[in-house]
Parts: structure tokens; C-alpha cells; sequence
């Protein structure tokens, strides 16, 4: 069975256009995008003969299985929308939507016509992450008490869109802070957000979204995480992802990643060294994100929920929506499930 793709975007599209060439039965046929010379630069790049200003187009001619939605914020939830409701699986790159409405409508129309929806939170897929993800399975860690994890830029940061709140919906929490929220969530089970507290401002640029930030979420298993981002900040204390767990039988990090377990019988700390190289290599590295197009493929063939899925995203974006409360506000924000 060819599954056929499509790309909206030329952007971060080239990624998942990589990924798809590097999949056995899959097709790159069409991309979307209203800039007519990159759309057409894409198209050579990977062999596609089809191109169109927007999805309806797309769609209109069909003979499309899926597609990747790699466009600014904005055009997610529509664009995920259309094709759900055509019957068309789709891959939505992070952040999900603008805000948690748009994320339930994506779910909603997932649910109806049956077309999967996942969510490219591509930490899930990293190979450190999923060696850290099976000791805290595992129990190495014990009960996970509290974690802190940073999603910063260090002396940079985005332009054009990504600084636009009417393109973007947020700054650094919603590029950048996802990321460190959805990889604490799945280290620690995928618990449900109870209540949310953070300080959000700008600081570093002008423009009308943030760009530094920290917040401190409350999940119902009765751990509590730390989670710092930010644009163009000095410093950064650990590359994007980056999440230390404090356990009640020891302490999990990653990058560098490792356990440290105390063995109080001898007095002393042992190292479990995770064999990954430190400093880590660039970090938009191929390898996460072939795993997570795999999976969504997979996904496809055998008519499974991908994870994460829209459920997952959802939960993230009810997160950025009460961190950007609480910052209006000075208030924890109470989040019901």
C-alpha cells in the first residue's frame, strides 16, 4: 500500500519531506503554499508535480492519504480541519493551535471522520528521552516528585512570523516552552494538568509576544514541574528539552543524560552513564523525526492511534492557555479535566 503525502509550507516542511523520501511506500506528491517561488524550489527539490495556494485546492482534486501541516500557527487548526474532513490522515507540527479551542475542534473533527490526527512533538521519539522514559518506567527513579526542564534560546531568537501574536498566538512559551512541557508530560506518564502559575513577559525585542518566561505546573500523580523558556536569553542551562527529574529513589537527567542513585548502605552515589555523546549533536538532527514520520505511517497502515495524538496536544495548548492567564492575571489558574 503507497500512502500519498502531501506538505503544506516550505519551511520546516524539508524535514518531513526528508523523512517521507527515507520511507519505504510512501509518495511525496503535493505542497501547498501561497509563495509561489519556494513552493516551486520544494517541489524540484523532492520530485512533487503537484502544487496549490491553499488545502481546499488540494483537496478539491484529492488522491491525497495524508498530509504534513507545516505552516505558520494560524492555518493549523483550519488547514488540520479541512483535511480530517475530507478523510485525510494528518501530521500537525507543534504547537498544535493557537489555544486550546482550535486544539479541541482538530480533535473533534479527527474523532468524526475517523482521519488520525497526531501531533508532532518530536522529543517523544528522541532516543535519550525514550532512555531516560524507561528507567522512570522502570521504577530506577522511584515516585517523581518534582522535575525541571528549560525550552531557551540563548542568544537568539526567531523573526518574521513566530514575533507576530495575530500569526504565532504566543512567542517563546508557545515555540519553545512546549517543548520542555510535552517532554516532562510524557517522562512522567502523561498526568493531567491540575492548575498552572506562571510569569511571562518581553523583554529582549520588540514585538507583540513573549519572550521569556517560567512556569510551574501542578499534575494530578502530585508532581510539580519547573519549566523556564525564552528567546535570545544570555544564558541557557541545558539545550531545548532538556528536563532533570528528582526522585524519590534518585535523580534523571537529560543532556548530558544519566541517572544518579544514591546507595545509602555504602554512603555513596552511583552514576548510570547512558552512553550518549555530551554536548549533543545539533539538535534538529534527523533521527527523532524519522522515528516520529515512521510512526505516523505505521499509524496509517494499521489504522492506530498515533502518539501523541490529539488528545496530547490538546492537553499541552490547555497548559499554554492557562500559563498565559496566569501571567495576566498573577494568579494560579485552576485547569479542569
Amino acid at each position: 500500500m503507497t500512502i500519498k503525502i502531501a506538505f503544506t509550507g516550505t519551511g520546516f516542511s524539508h524535514v518531513h519531506a526528508r523523512c517521507a523520501q527515507a520511507t519505504p511506500g510512501v509518495e511525496l506528491v503535493a505542497v501547498v503554499n501561497h509563495r509561489s517561488e519556494s513552493m516551486a524550489a520544494f517541489a524540484q527539490a523532492y520530485g512533487i508535480s503537484r502544487r496549490y495556494a491553499t488545502v481546499e485546492a488540494l483537496l478539491a482534486d484529492g488522491d491525497v492519504d495524508a498530509i504534513s501541516i507545516n505552516t505558520p500557527n494560524y492555518l493549523h487548526a483550519p488547514q488540520t480541519i479541512a483535511a480530517l474532513e475530507a478523510g485525510v490522515h494528518v501530521l500537525v507540527e507543534k504547537p498544535m493551535a493557537m489555544h486550546a479551542a482550535e486544539a479541541a475542534a482538530m480533535q473533534a473533527a479527527s474523532q468524526k471522520s475517523g482521519a488520525l490526527l497526531m501531533v508532532a512533538h518530536c522529543f517523544r521519539f528522541d532516543p535519550e528521552v525514550l532512555w531516560l522514559k524507561t528507567a522512570v518506567d522502570a521504577g530506577r527513579l522511584g515516585r517523581i516528585i518534582r522535575s525541571k526542564s528549560y525550552g531557551v534560546h540563548a542568544n537568539w531568537g526567531p523573526g518574521g512570523w513566530f514575533t507576530q501574536a495575530q500569526f504565532a498566538g504566543g512567542g517563546a512559551m508557545a515555540d519553545m516552552g512546549i517543548h520542555a512541557l510535552d517532554t516532562t508530560r510524557f517522562l512522567l506518564g502523561d498526568p493531567q494538568p491540575v492548575s498552572v502559575y506562571a510569569k511571562i513577559g518581553t523583554h529582549y525585542g520588540d514585538y507583540d509576544v513573549d519572550d521569556t518566561g517560567i512556569l510551574l505546573v501542578n499534575w494530578d500523580n502530585d508532581a510539580v514541574s519547573l519549566i523556564e523558556f525564552g528567546w535570545r536569553q544570555p544564558h541557557k542551562d541545558k539545550p531545548n528539552a532538556g528536563t532533570q527529574l528528582y526522585g524519590a529513589k534518585g535523580f534523571g537527567e537529560l543532556f548530558p543524560t544519566r541517572l544518579l542513585l544514591p546507595d545509602p548502605a555504602a554512603g555513596s552515589v552511583n552514576e548510570i552513564a547512558s552512553g550518549f555523546a555530551f554536548p549533543c549533536p545539533e539538535e534538529i538532527s534527523q533521527a527523532k523525526y524519522q522515528a516520529q514520520f515512521a510512526h505516523f505511517i505505521d499509524c496509517i497502515r494499521h489504522n492506530r492511534q498515533p502518539f501523541p495524538g490529539g488528545q496530547e496536544g490538546l492537553v499541552n495548548m490547555q497548559v499554554v492557555d492557562a500559563a498565559y492567564a496566569s501571567a495576566r492575571t498573577g494568579e494560579v489558574v485552576e485547569i479542569e479535566t
